[in-house]
């Protein structure tokens, strides 16, 4: 079994379902010209929804095939990171109960790339100096 498997599927999971569903029902177009534009993005924000959407489409087989999940990790830690600052930190901590549309959601995806960082560091420095 690969090594953080429980958090790889989970994740890979909901990468999948982020944006292959916002692909085939126009959402990340709607993302791009609708807000993005309107932020202040405009002319770029829909060709930056798309990297987005894409960035999460391909992340999910580089994590399964072992592949750069250290920049996979920073990229989508890092459009997390921008998704807290420009549409959730103004709605609060919770995403249901407390608030809507917050960012605990985002904080528990970081943590979870996180790990996957520093597990693949860690074991592979381990083996390297049990050699």
């Amino acid at each position: 079994m690969k090594k953080n498997f429980y958090i790889r599927s989970a994740l890979t999971v909901i990468l999948l379902m982020h944006s292959v569903v916002s692909i085939f029902s126009g959402d990340v177009n709607n993302f791009g010209r609708l807000y993005l534009d309107a932020i202040g993005f405009s002319p770029f924000g829909i060709y930056l929804a798309w990297a987005v959407k894409l960035i999460h489409l391909f992340s999910v087989f580089l994590i399964w095939s072992d592949r750069y999940v250290k920049v996979v990790s920073i990229c989508n830690m890092s459009i997390l990171i921008l998704g807290i600052y420009l549409v959730h930190w103004q709605n609060g901590w919770y995403v249901v109960g407390g608030g809507t549309n917050g960012i605990e959601f985002n904080v528990l995806l970081i943590c979870c790339f996180l790990q996957l960082i520093f597990t693949g560091f860690t074991s592979r420095h381990t083996e390297k100096s049990s050699s």
